[in-house]
């Protein structure tokens, strides 16, 4: 077995059956890629762990507990486990790296 793991970002984020696919997962970390359509909408809700988005492509406001914040390509923005977060005002096909420390318990 290898002590490592690699992934192409193309391949990743060519991949959008899903608006989230993780593709790592250890015990103390996952990450995925996030899709949001222009115009789209993002269900969100506070999670149980600290997260972090690096923005690879598109265009954005990041709303977290009130205050919003204009993301786009190499924007990098955390956010505390708890705090209240969505993107809005979606104006070019976001797509965005998440990291979640501890791993978030994979929703229903």
């Amino acid at each position: 077995m290898r002590s490592y793991q690699d992934f192409h970002l193309d391949q990743l984020q060519a991949d959008r059956s899903r608006s989230y696919a993780e593709f790592l997962r250890r015990p103390g970390i996952s990450m995925g890629i996030y899709h949001i359509p222009t115009g789209g909408k993002d269900p969100q809700h506070p999670h149980d762990a600290d997260e972090v988005y690096v923005v690879l492509g598109g265009r954005a406001v990041l709303e977290v507990e009130g205050e919003r914040v204009e993301v786009g390509p190499g924007r990098v923005v955390s956010v505390d486990r708890g705090a209240d977060h969505r993107f809005t005002d979606v104006d070019d096909d976001l797509s965005v790296l998440v990291v979640f420390a501890p791993p978030a318990t994979p929703e229903a």
